[in-house]
């Protein structure tokens, strides 16, 4: 599973520590597996406990108590949830808790967090690109720069150990064509129906431009690749811009088993270039209320460390 260090203008626990968290990540990632994958072998229920319902006092006891270290299987019900019945279904089920754990993440820190739109907590798209690729991919989903104390979007950036992929997601109707050209405008067919909308490319280049000049400073050198990606639509092109691909429904499946297989380890120049860009996003957050900061900043490493 991909991990999400940035959201939006959301604060997120990456920008605190860059070089702590990813690692963290894929080793809780594994050792909750191997906790859940055990339970479903021996078909153990999960015990789990709701929050709200707890009185007042033990939830103050529970701070006194040592900290765990972090688990995500745990989520906030006293009622015993019963496992998948298959393995392919208890591994949706692992990444769906996954992925709310990535959310939390992305959106707060152990001092402060950030009013997220529920919306995300649903979102295919984020989905996607969370749970379909490899745990060494960085995902920025649509971050927002602030340059000159200005804020500028950003299109949805992939950070891996190869280099920096730069995504524009452009997906329209299943029927509806697309052709690409070197215009300022790109040409929609549906149907007898045409109908045009500003090219990609505008976007892609303005990211990119952003990218470079945040890497420049800090002096990192990382590939950058800029990527129209459409899972929908077929994509007609005559030649593909430079350094830019073009992946239409027709080269799609190539496109993901090439990401997908990608098995290289974390790599330094990767953090390096993803702390880089986190020290220029914008993050908008509030302190946490004492109560709740000390109940939940429970952040416990395998080693006692928080």
């Amino acid at each position: 599973m991909a991990q999400l260090i940035k959201m939006q203008n959301y604060v997120s626990r990456y920008e605190w520590d860059m070089y702590r968290y990813p690692s963290q990540f894929i080793r809780l990632k594994q050792d909750n597996w191997n906790k859940l994958h055990y339970l479903w072998r021996n078909q153990e229920p999960i015990a789990t406990t709701r929050e709200e319902e707890m009185p007042k006092q033990s939830r103050w006891k529970g701070l006194l108590r040592k900290k765990q270290p972090e688990d995500f299987l745990q989520t906030s019900d006293i009622t015993e949830e019963r496992l998948p019945s298959t393995e392919d279904e208890l591994k949706l089920h692992f990444l769906d808790q996954l992925f709310q754990f990535q959310v939390k993440w992305a959106t707060s820190t152990v001092s402060n967090v950030s009013f997220m739109d529920s919306k995300y907590h649903t979102d295919p798209t984020l989905k996607y690109f969370l749970q379909r690729f490899p745990d060494t991919y960085l995902v920025m989903y649509y971050p927002i720069f602030e340059i000159r104390n200005a804020p500028i979007e950003s299109e949805i950036i992939f950070i891996s150990p190869i280099g920096i992929e730069i995504i524009y997601l452009l997906e329209e109707k299943p029927d509806t064509i697309i052709m690409a050209s070197d215009e300022r405008s790109w040409v929609l067919e549906h149907g007898n129906r045409q109908t045009k909308r500003l090219s990609p490319l505008f976007a892609l280049k303005r990211t990119e431009k952003l990218i470079q000049g945040i890497l420049s400073k800090y002096d990192v050198k990382i590939p950058i690749q800029k990527v129209v990606l459409s899972r929908t639509n077929i994509i007609n092109y005559i030649s593909e811009p430079y350094l830019t691909r073009i992946i239409g429904k027709q080269d799609y499946d190539v496109w993901f088993k090439e990401k997908r297989s990608l098995a290289s380890p974390l790599k330094g120049i990767q953090i390096k270039a993803a702390e880089a860009l986190l020290k220029h996003c914008q993050s908008i957050y509030v302190r946490r209320p004492e109560w709740e900061e000390e109940e939940t900043q429970g952040f416990v490493f395998e080693n006692g460390e928080e």
